[in-house]
């Protein structure tokens, strides 16, 4: 599904369930040597479906390891992103000459626990979540705006190598287009000749799933 909200230009692989008969590399299996079942089974998964999205780029099978705060190590020239949830994995890859970075997330229609929205959402973020919600009651809106944070910081790490708070960044969800602003409200790396600044992207509710992507173009096509 969440190919939907993406350019062409990226390859997606995506599973409601596990994979788990795709061997690991070895040094895949070294990351979850120790892990519990759950953990090993989101990364035998994401991994299963890292191959498959690598692969429609016309690359052959190799690692994906983790790297600083654990984000997936891409292949030279490639950048992408992975998300699992409870009933959905994905991964989506990309040229480096297509997108500079990718960043998705895919989470339940379900409420955030209680208490954990106002450590997501900012003072205009919070009055933004109550309009929304008047707009539909079927969207966990709180939930769909911590899987926009998820994604932008999945597309913000590669290109700044350091850390975004959710308090770092201020979005506006757009309900007729489906899509998503994103302001940085701390200094962003230079890009090209200019700062980063902020981030566009798409969302989609279905299937009991929210899900939210970012697909940065490179400097030279802004």
């Amino acid at each position: 599904m969440v190919e939907e909200i993406l350019p062409s230009s990226v390859a997606v692989a995506a599973s409601r369930g596990d994979i788990l008969d795709v061997p690991l590399f070895p040094e895949e299996e070294a990351i979850v040597a120790r892990a519990v079942d759950k953990r090993r089974r989101e990364f035998t998964t994401a991994r299963a479906c890292a191959r498959t999205a690598l692969s429609r780029l016309g690359l052959s099978p190799q690692p994906v390891l983790t790297g600083a705060r654990g984000a997936p190590q891409w292949p030279p020239g490639v950048v992408g992103s992975i998300t699992h949830c409870d009933g959905y994995r994905a991964c989506a890859v990309a040229r480096d000459t297509d997108l500079a970075s990718v960043g998705i997330d895919a989470e339940r229609n379900e409420p955030l626990p209680d208490g954990l929205v106002g450590d997501i959402a900012l003072p205009e973020e919070l009055d933004r979540l109550r309009e929304l919600s008047r707009h539909s009651s079927e969207v966990a809106w709180d939930r769909l705006l911590f899987s926009m944070k998820e994604a932008v910081y999945k597309a913000w790490f590669p290109l700044a190598q350091r850390w975004l708070g959710f308090e770092d960044a201020s979005i506006e969800i757009d309900v007729e287009s489906n899509s998503f602003s994103v302001r940085l409200l701390i200094a962003g790396p230079l890009f090209g000749d200019v700062e980063l600044r902020g981030f566009s992207g798409r969302w989609l509710v279905r299937d009991e799933l929210v899900m939210a992507a970012i697909a940065q173009p490179p400097p030279a096509s802004i």
